[in-house]
């Protein structure tokens, strides 16, 4: 098991999330950026949507009690073992006693541990995302416990070589579909949509990263319908809000791009001040 030493600004147990509920007003939740959590599950053997521990910004200490493997993956928050510091993307070997910990924020939002055989905490509805009022807890606290599988360490693939996609925090491309309303703005419109270079705003969390540059907006608000994760929406104001993993499961304002889902993954390593570019794709999704 493991001890929560500190639980950073946000972190919370996240797998790929829950489906099947949203009928009844219930987000799918889970990681925020799927490819680096992927990632770190993949390296250490794991399958891919198997539950971590997503970080915020800024990372959790913990203290393991048990011998087994972790992974890191995503954000570099400086992560070490007993002060030395660890490499992104390598199985390192943990042992009893041994003190995981994060310091300075150098690339991206969202961090992630991996263990070796998953975490084993409270699942609802089929998945482990902590979320508010669906699960007990929604995040990580201080003196929190918890437990992963001890019985895997013979599964472990020293020799993994997974190739890491070195422009997934580097471009500013977010590739995007049509969204249902996109062909009720003017060309005008359209064009400054797939033009502008926008900017992250200070408003961002895992329900929706808001931007800074408007758009006019002369468009009638919609009859409330479905929304999903990589939703954008035109609100009245002209701005536009990226629906994120904790967003709501039906919306009143346009919906004029969807992000892939490989767009999300990138989004999500945005911080306040970046910029980005809609990148839009005539096929059909």
């Amino acid at each position: 098991m493991i001890k929560v030493l500190s639980a950073g600004l946000y972190s919370s147990i996240q797998d790929f999330g829950r489906y099947g509920s949203q009928q009844y007003g219930v987000p799918y939740s889970g990681v925020m950026d799927r490819y680096s959590a992927g990632l770190v599950n993949l390296i250490l053997g794991n399958p891919e949507t198997v539950a971590v521990i997503e970080m915020t910004i800024t990372g959790v200490k913990l203290q393991f009690q048990n011998d087994t493997y972790i992974c890191v993956s995503g954000a570099d928050m400086s992560p070490d073992v007993n002060g030395n510091a660890i490499q992104l993307n390598k199985i390192i070997k943990i042992n009893n006693g041994d003190i995981v910990s994060f310091g300075k924020l150098k690339t991206g939002v969202y961090c992630y541990l991996a263990v070796l055989g998953g975490f084993k905490t409270e699942s609802v509805l089929g998945s482990q995302s902590m979320y508010k009022g669906i699960t007990n807890q929604f995040k990580l606290l201080k003196n929190d416990v918890v437990n992963f599988d001890l019985n895997n360490s013979f599964l472990i693939n020293k020799n993994a070589s997974i190739k890491v996609n070195i422009n997934h925090f580097k471009t500013d491309e977010i590739e995007v579909f049509k969204g249902p309303e996109f062909d009720l703005l003017i060309e005008k419109q359209q064009s400054k949509l797939i033009q502008q270079v926008f900017t992250i705003s200070k408003d961002i969390n895992r329900m929706a990263y808001q931007l800074e540059e408007s758009l006019e907006n002369n468009l009638e608000p919609i009859i409330t319908s479905v929304v999903l994760s990589g939703t954008v929406q035109l609100t009245p104001s002209g701005k536009l809000i990226v629906l994120m993993r904790d967003c709501q499961t039906t919306g009143g304002y346009p919906r004029v791009f969807q992000l892939k889902e490989s767009a999300i993954n990138i989004l999500a390593q945005k911080f306040t001040g970046n910029t980005i570019r809609f990148k839009l794709d005539l096929s059909e999704f």
